[in-house]
């Protein structure tokens, strides 16, 4: 039986307080795990989630279980926005599970019924279950949001496709050229020192990106992301919950099951597959403290669809004050959480991309700070 959504006059606003998040971990749990319980790196992602969305840490250790209707009572005078952003926590848990059993998918199913809430992740939970690889990576390049982006994008780069490609755009590579002459300190250079610093080649060009994945590139700049397989995990975490439009989420679906699991084995036109990232130490932190620091930033933020030219010669702290961006917490930088300019925050084979056109461009390398651990 569904729990009906609360009207004006009845529907609570508050955040939650520590008794409500134990319960909901339980029901979130509960639904993605199978028959021997969760897995610890669930246990992890639920107590790491929690903690840094709501301030609560519940104690995953040994929760006992809360069924579909229990858990539609506790959230009984909640929104539907509310209850969408639990169920998609609930998916993404069930997503790291592997394999990934169609009891578990159908508990999904119960719970959505009782919350009265559908969402996109729950059709990459029945692709995931019935092995249907093909159709998963169709779901997550054709779903609401990345159409309705790749729709705006088509009329700066002229490209159609989702993760389309532009190698062969003058236009397009003067722009992200012309980053150069922007003073140090601006987004815009910043930007074009991270891309000189790693070997990338600008959009535009041949061996390029596809612009609408070079959209995010300003977000490691922004945020203060590196760009390790890790870092890239913390950056669409915090682009996918920055923004209040609910399909943005299936982004982070998307790297998890890249970055994780290999559900995926390539996505966004140029990311293939490498396991086991969110299992390493700290990252279910990490991993929490980007959506924190997304959730947190003022209004809703389409960081994918943003014209990131239009405020490139902002400095690059101006920029994170009018958006209110926190700072990352102490916790997620102890655990390796660092920015494009410090050591860890570079990969090897971007380390030698970059030298390798410094020495073709006839200079000297310069990565402005990253450095290899």
């Amino acid at each position: 039986m569904s729990m009906q959504l609360p009207d004006d006059t009845s529907v609570r606003l508050t955040p939650p307080d520590a008794e409500e998040v134990a319960l909901v971990a339980r029901g979130v749990l509960t639904a993605a795990s199978g028959v021997a319980g969760p897995t610890e790196l669930q246990r992890l992602l639920v107590g790491s989630v929690f903690a840094a969305m709501t301030g609560h840490e519940p104690d995953t250790t040994d929760l006992m279980p809360l069924d579909a209707p229990s858990l539609a009572t506790v959230l009984a005078d909640r929104n539907e926005t509310y209850r969408r952003r639990i169920l998609q926590v609930m998916a993404l848990v069930a997503l790291v599970q592997v394999p990934l059993s169609p009891d578990i998918v159908h508990q999904l199913d119960s719970y959505a019924d009782a919350l009265s809430i559908d969402d996109d992740m729950l059709r990459a939970a029945h692709d995931l279950s019935s092995h249907s690889l093909a159709l998963l990576q169709v779901d997550f390049d054709r779903n609401g949001y990345l159409e309705e982006v790749a729709g705006r994008q088509a009329a700066a780069s002229g490209v159609t496709e989702v993760w389309g490609l532009a190698e062969h755009d003058p236009v397009l590579a003067s722009r992200w050229s012309s980053l150069a002459e922007l003073p140090s300190g601006t987004l815009g250079r910043g930007v074009h020192d991270f891309y000189r610093a790693r070997g990338f080649v600008f959009p535009g060009q041949p061996g390029s990106a596809p612009p609408l994945l070079s959209q995010h590139d300003w977000v490691h700049v922004l945020a203060d992301y590196g760009t390790t397989v890790e870092n890239e995990l913390e950056v669409f975490a915090f682009i996918a919950r920055a923004n209040d439009d609910p399909r943005a989420f299936s982004l982070l679906a998307m790297v998890v099951s890249l970055f994780e699991t290999g559900a995926l084995a390539r996505g966004a036109g140029l990311f293939e597959a490498d396991t086991g990232h969110l299992s390493h130490a700290g990252m279910t932190r990490r991993l929490g403290d980007a959506m924190r620091r997304g959730a947190l930033c003022r209004g809703s933020n389409d960081f994918l669809a943003l014209d990131w030219f239009a405020i490139a010669d902002r400095p690059v702290e101006v920029v994170r004050r009018e958006l209110e961006l926190p700072t990352k917490d102490a916790l997620a930088r102890s655990l390796g959480s660092v920015g494009p300019w410090e050591p860890g925050g570079i990969s090897p084979y971007q380390w030698n991309a970059g030298h390798v056109l410094a020495e073709r461009e006839g200079r000297e390398y310069d990565s402005f700070g990253a450095a290899l651990l």
